[in-house]
């Protein structure tokens, strides 16, 4: 159980063919935890933490000594993390249970299957790399089955077709004659033919492997990591059984750049990294021949030790149970020869004649490549632009090589030997790529429902009392009396009112509050009800209007694009607007469009990312200045975005409602219950809008730029 005051972000990886489980906790630091327990059974035999800074961020490991091959499983909470193992034929993970675990975009995975990307080959001041891009976190060991081979394996590793070959490097004159790569029961293996003298070291940076050849290690400065020795210090502090664990685990962690340590106090980079895996021996000498030493050394190691004439002297040892290849290896330090080794034969000389050996091979590489014909090939480019290639492809050409152009059928003209001319054509042949094309289209709905309704009455008429309608008062004053409606004028509406005449003249309402009605738009009922003298007269108008309206307006603009070109479509019109200056009137246009701008760029896994500026404006002649001049209702949207490849996406929308209620009426009268509905007009409005915005991409040559 490993304790955290958080949920951790973690990865797992099984190393040393199955003997070590290494989990690494990103963003951790340890807070009082033993560097060193031993203290296990079963198939644990020990564990081992340490701090380091990896990339600017702190990083915890936990190093997990198996005694044998399990199964583990990984389990993580806001807690910590829960490794459980369990004994099995191979070391390998297992399901996880249903505990708690990390939120998703914690999760890295644990162990699985990577695909290699590409591999090349570069040549840089500290030794000749060749540089292993995959996809995943990689399972790698390397060994050395001669002095003149190093073999890269990355484990359960998926290799494409088009990287399964031999690179010949040789024409570069370095320390890496030549590259083989293939794949051997699941695996794909990274084969190095090197020069002699020259040792291996894989650094890891994130998903890319450097499989340097240099003729020192890599150093711990090199690699930007300083040394620690509070580690050596606890490892001094254990027993031997519990030391040899560490010391292996230390001699693994010397090959991670991010996680170099001095673990043995007075050991080296150069010791750290060689291992000897002779056949143990004791050796007690004094004042023997050298001669004879070597001889025995031949017999336990089953190999032919060859040495020079000029190699003499006694040597005085005594060794106990050390592999018979470090004890050649410390003879031959103490009396300052060197070996050269192929296969099963082993050369010992004076380091200053082998020194000399290396140069005089060096010097003599260097007079075969000045030698070496010069050949002439055309290199056709068809996508990309042949002074780009240019600029790319110098940098492989030897001083003897040149490179030229020829724009018009934007060809290369290459001039360098055949080693050279065959780096530079795989170089062109891996960038001369077509460029995605994407084409992006876009939908802008628009959605808009109206509803609207108008209710209005209006009623009067006339009532007169007087000696000539015979029906006087009787009184002196007021001898007569007259009643007439007043609510009128000569714009009110009258239709319906008489059965005679289209309109009356002067209806006299005493409430005029009439809906607005006419042709298509509602109704009206007039009344007249009235004596037959004509001394009483009453006249009624109900008007009613109700209207329903839905709108729906979808522009859908399309265009196609390259990979990061930027891309408009437009379309519209320009409408005329009068400026009046002291020049005199002038005529300026504004522009109505509808218009989709877009910057596109093509992920590595197909995804698109993109720039997006959407306009869609047109004139509203309902709302114009006063001129007659219409406005212009503006919708726009931009913004930035990741679709998938195919998929669509709502990059945005605008919701509105707008509604209204209006009362006319008389006052007082207007709000008595019931009865005040003969002195209202009411009117109600609802208007919904809505816009929304969809985006698709495709990519036109998905399989083609993108190579699947």
């Amino acid at each position: 159980m490993v304790r955290t005051d958080r949920a951790p972000n973690y990865s797992a990886r099984v190393a040393q063919q199955g003997k070590r489980l290494v989990v690494d906790l990103r963003d951790a630091a340890i807070a009082g935890a033993e560097p060193a327990i031993t203290d296990f059974r079963g198939v644990v035999g020990g564990v081992m933490t340490q701090s380091f800074n990896s990339q600017g961020a702190q990083t915890t490991r936990i190093l997990v000594q198996l005694l044998k091959p399990a199964a583990y499983r990984i389990s993580s909470s806001p807690q910590g993390l829960r490794i459980i193992l369990s004994p099995s034929d191979r070391t390998q993970a297992t399901p996880a249970t249903s505990e708690p675990r990390t939120p998703a975009k914690q999760e890295k995975p644990e162990l699985g299957r990577v695909n290699v990307r590409n591999i090349r080959f570069e040549r840089q001041s500290d030794g000749d790399h060749v540089i292993v891009e995959v996809e995943g976190a990689p399972r790698y060991s390397h060994f050395s089955p001669s002095e003149t081979r190093g073999v890269l394996e990355l484990s359960d590793a998926a290799l494409p077709t088009a990287l399964s070959r031999t690179l010949d490097v040789s024409a570069f004159g370095g320390r890496v004659r030549a590259i083989s790569i293939y794949r051997r029961e699941g695996a794909t293996m990274i084969d190095v033919d090197h020069a002699t003298g020259v040792s291996g070291t894989v650094l890891q940076h994130d998903s890319t492997l450097h499989y340097v050849f240099s003729e020192q290690p890599l150093s711990s400065m090199q690699t930007g990591v300083a040394p620690d020795g509070q580690v050596a210090r606890q490892i001094q502090k254990l027993s031997s059984p519990e030391a040899k664990i560490f010391e292996e685990a230390a001699q693994e962690w010397s090959s991670d750049p991010d996680v170099a340590r001095a673990f043995l106090p007075g050991t080296t980079p150069m010791q750290q990294q060689q291992r000897f895996t002779g056949r143990r021996v004791d050796l007690d000498l004094k004042e023997a021949d050298i001669h004879d030493v070597f001889r025995t050394l031949a017999k336990v190691g089953r190999v032919n030790i060859v040495a020079a004439d000029d190699v003499s002297g006694n040597v005085t040892i005594t060794m106990r149970n050390v592999p018979w290849d470090q004890a050649l290896d410390t003879i031959l330090q103490a009396k300052k020869l060197g070996m050269v080794r192929r296969g099963n034969i082993i050369r010992v000389a004076n380091m200053a004649d082998l020194n000399k050996e290396r140069e005089l091979a060096l010097e003599r590489r260097k007079a075969e490549l000045q030698l070496a014909p010069i050949e002439t090939r055309l290199v056709p480019v068809s996508y990309a632009q042949a002074q780009d290639m240019q600029k790319r492809a110098a940098d492989l050409l030897s001083p003897r090589g040149t490179i030229a152009v020829d724009e018009r059928t934007n060809v290369l003209i290459i001039r360098d030997v055949a080693g050279n001319l065959n780096q530079i054509e795989e170089l062109v042949r891996a960038l001369d790529t077509q460029t995605p094309q994407v084409l992006i289209e876009a939908r802008i709905v628009e959605a808009t429902s109206r509803f609207q309704r108008d209710v209005g009455i209006q009623w009067g008429g006339d009532l007169v009392f007087g000696p000539g309608t015979g029906n006087e008062t009787g009184l002196v004053f007021p001898s007569s009396i007259g009643v007439v409606g007043g609510a009128s004028d000569q714009n009110t509406p009258t239709a319906g009112l008489s059965p005679i005449a289209p309109s009356i003249p002067n209806p006299n309402f005493a409430v005029n509050l009439p809906a607005t009605v006419g042709t298509g738009a509602g109704g009206a009922l007039g009344l007249t009800f009235g004596s037959i003298d004509n001394t009483v007269n009453l006249n009624v108008r109900i008007s009613a209007a109700e209207a329903t309206g839905m709108l729906r307006i979808v522009s859908s603009p399309r265009i196609l694009t390259l990979d990061n070109a930027e891309a408009r479509i437009t379309q519209g019109t320009l409408i005329p607007f009068s400026q009046i200056s002291a020049q005199g009137v002038q005529t300026v246009f504004q522009e109505a469009k509808l218009q989709l701008l877009v910057t596109p760029h093509v992920t590595a896994d197909g995804s698109v990312s993109m720039h997006v500026k959407i306009n869609r404006d047109e004139p509203d002649f309902n709302q114009t200045s006063a001129r007659g001049d219409p406005t212009i209702l503006k919708r726009e949207a931009e913004t930035e975005l990741l679709v998938r490849d195919g998929h669509t996406a709502v990059i945005g929308g605008i919701y509105t409602r707008n509604t209204g209620r209006n009362l006319d009426q008389v006052p007082l009268l207007g709000d008595i219950p019931v009865l005040g509905v003969l002195f209202q007009r009411r009117r109600s409005s609802d208007t919904r809008s809505e816009l929304v915005i969809f985006l698709t991409p495709r990519i036109v040559n998905r399989a083609e730029a993108l190579g699947q």
